[in-house]
């Protein structure tokens, strides 16, 4: 019997991709030795923030870097780090940004369910353009003197690229926010958003990169990645014998030492940051070029074995051609034929043994998706009988 068994929970074939509400990824063996190592010895925190962040900013190309609990942790940071800056009273008053820049800058495509991030900071999100279009030209319009940064994600390159954002907001002096949180399935993209002109770019940990799900990490401009360490750190401390690194930590930089700050509670553990730095070391070494063809391998054989089943539709969505990623399956139930609906089809699948969480986006077309990137060894062939005594127990009534 499993730990999470003994509690009453169901492990499930996470068929749904690196999602959080599935447990995002899995981690490897080194990674998890690794925390059990960290978390055997006690350790100064702003010391190993300030180390771990040397090894991310060398991998990313970044002049700097900072580990947080998540990528959603690290927007709360990253606004909070613009509106505030080293301004140490301004840090003690979030997230009361009255009388501050507090206006963040994003394309209404680019709206998304995690934009929350920008308020909790205190934050006032100011939509550019329109659901389907944007221009660089139009933030230039929505700029004024209370913008404090502008938040960009990876989504539609194809219609406003990050260059064509960064230009526009050097010229007002507007740092660039990138969530790239989930765009870890191309080791390019670590670099990418960096070269590209990005100030402080938004990471999660786990997912593609297999750390710890509760980890994420910014890197960007140094005095912004200062600013996210003096609102994060626990500052309870006597500042004259304090021994925290001066490059990320200058005492000489700010009018007084801010206490507490905003992200306190968004702290990461020894454990996380060490299992976090294993994990993109292992991450570089991996061939995500061949995980994603044996992926595509797994698919296909689904389908394979789908094809003919009464009412039924199987067929493999090749990786987006711009955005690259995994290759993902469609599978289609038709209600006429079987008298099953999207909805009834994946409720079964959840409540079924064993219980199988593929992706809800294609419901109302009577679709389950299939990402492979969570499969173990044998949940191909668990997803195929499933599948199969589904729709041929249906047939059967």
């Amino acid at each position: 019997m499993s730990v999470y068994e003994e509690l009453g929970v169901t492990p499930i074939i996470n068929a749904l991709g690196t999602f959080t509400r599935v447990g995002g990824s899995l981690m490897a063996p080194e990674v998890l030795e690794s925390m059990r190592a960290a978390a055997g010895q006690f350790v100064c925190m702003e010391e190993l923030q300030h180390a771990a962040g040397k090894v991310i900013a060398g991998m990313t190309g970044a002049p700097a870097a900072y580990v947080t609990s998540g990528a959603q942790a690290a927007l709360v940071l990253s606004v909070a780090a613009c509106i505030t800056r080293l301004d140490a009273k301004k840090m003690d008053r979030l997230p009361d940004t009255t009388g501050m820049h507090n206006r963040v800058l994003m394309a209404r495509m680019h709206r998304n369910h995690y934009d929350h991030a920008l308020e909790a900071a205190g934050g006032r999100i100011v939509e550019v353009g329109s659901d389907t279009a944007c221009r660089a030209e139009d933030f230039t319009v929505a700029m004024d003197d209370q913008t404090a940064a502008i938040l960009y994600l990876p989504w539609n390159e194809e219609r406003l690229t990050l260059p064509q954002v960064v230009t526009v907001a050097r010229q007002h002096e507007i740092p660039v926010i990138v969530d790239a949180a989930g765009l870890c399935d191309e080791p390019k993209n670590l670099t990418r958003f960096v070269a590209e002109g990005g100030d402080l770019v938004c990471f999660s940990g786990g997912k593609y990169i297999r750390g710890p799900q509760s980890s994420g990490f910014v890197c960007g401009h140094r005095d912004l990645i200062s600013a996210i360490a003096w609102q994060h750190l626990d500052m309870d401390f006597t500042p004259s014998v304090w021994t925290a690194p001066r490059e990320l930590l200058n005492p000489a930089e700010l009018e007084f030492i801010p206490r507490q700050g905003i992200g306190r509670g968004y702290k990461a553990g020894k454990e996380e940051i060490i299992g976090l730095l294993t994990a993109l070391r292992l991450y570089w070494k991996r061939d995500l070029t061949a995980e994603k063809a044996a992926a595509l391998c797994t698919l296909s054989w689904i389908c394979e074995q789908l094809r003919g089943l009464p009412g039924v539709t199987a067929e493999w969505i090749p990786a987006h051609p711009i955005h690259g990623g995994f290759p993902l399956a469609r599978v289609a139930v038709d209600q006429a034929v079987l008298g099953l609906s999207g909805y009834d089809f994946i409720r079964a699948l959840k409540t079924g043994r064993p219980s199988i969480h593929p992706g809800e986006r294609e419901l109302d077309r009577g679709a389950v998706i299939i990402h492979p990137f969570g499969l173990q060894s044998g949940d191909e062939r668990a997803i195929v009988q499933r599948v199969r005594e589904i729709v041929l127990g249906q047939a059967v009534q």
